[in-house]
């Protein structure tokens, strides 16, 4: 059975600083929809959108960050846990750090562990601890996280479900006549070394961070799907039907 991870941010996540309730039981259905066909690795965002509903402290300042988090983060695999069970499937969570993947040693240790789970039917929810770690509160919103798990788990797939719905030829928000790239084979050194520019309050990444996500994915040999977390029509459309009517893949492979 093909292996995918799934990876959906805080900006999708998250709404009028609560967890949006309705687009992660949409995130749910889908992956009960796509369990009879794939091994489904989940990477979820949220945890400080979910601390922040409990205790309002300046999210600014980054040990008040890591604080929400530590409190958010069973919340959140609360919800996740409630939503799933509904359909008789167990979920676990699993927090690592950078430091689990420094060496491929540490991370056939994660590995072991996620192959257990999955065998067993169980969908592993993946975070990062942020109460011990600030790369990916300061710098990804877990999109590099998932490109580390998708590789070192033996995925497949990478599929980042985000407020962004695609990569554009140009800033759509800035140029009218913006297209859509479906197909990337290869990102230019300049897109990757432009300014990280997130679009939610809860958000720490933006496009920037998806394409270097993609990007190390691609020198790996592997590819990312990148598509709307807010409507899920292409994703189920690319996953379940085969159809790529949206999204862009980033693949170094013809389509």
């Amino acid at each position: 059975m093909k292996r995918i991870v799934i990876k959906v941010g805080s900006a999708v996540l998250t709404q009028k600083d609560c967890v949006a309730k309705v687009r992660m039981q949409n995130l749910v259905n889908l992956i009960v929809d796509l369990k009879p066909h794939y091994e489904v690795i989940l990477v979820s965002s949220g945890a400080v959108s979910a601390g922040y509903t409990e205790l309002q402290l300046d999210k600014n300042i980054i040990k008040n960050k890591q604080a929400l988090a530590a409190i958010g983060q069973p919340l959140l695999m609360r919800k996740y846990k409630r939503k799933f069970e509904a359909h008789n499937i167990i979920v676990a969570q699993i927090l690592v750090t950078s430091a689990n993947f420094h060496t491929l040693e540490q991370a056939q240790r994660v590995k072991g562990v996620i192959d257990s789970l999955l065998e067993s039917g169980v969908v592993p929810i993946v975070n990062e601890n942020d109460a011990t770690a600030t790369e990916e509160l300061e710098l990804g919103d877990n999109d590099q996280l998932s490109a580390y798990a998708a590789h070192y788990f033996d995925a497949e797939l990478l599929v980042i479900l985000s407020d962004i719905q695609a990569y554009y030829d140009k800033d759509p928000n800035e140029n009218d006549d913006a297209q859509i790239r479906l197909h990337v084979k290869s990102i230019d050194k300049e897109e990757l070394s432009r300014e990280v520019t997130p679009n939610s309050e809860f958000a720490t990444g933006g496009i920037v961070t998806k394409l270097k996500a993609a990007d190390y994915l691609l020198q790996r040999g592997k590819s990312m799907y990148l598509a709307s977390g807010f409507d899920l029509s292409d994703v189920r459309a690319f996953l379940l039907d085969n159809r790529h009517q949206c999204g862009t893949l980033f693949s170094k492979d013809s389509v």
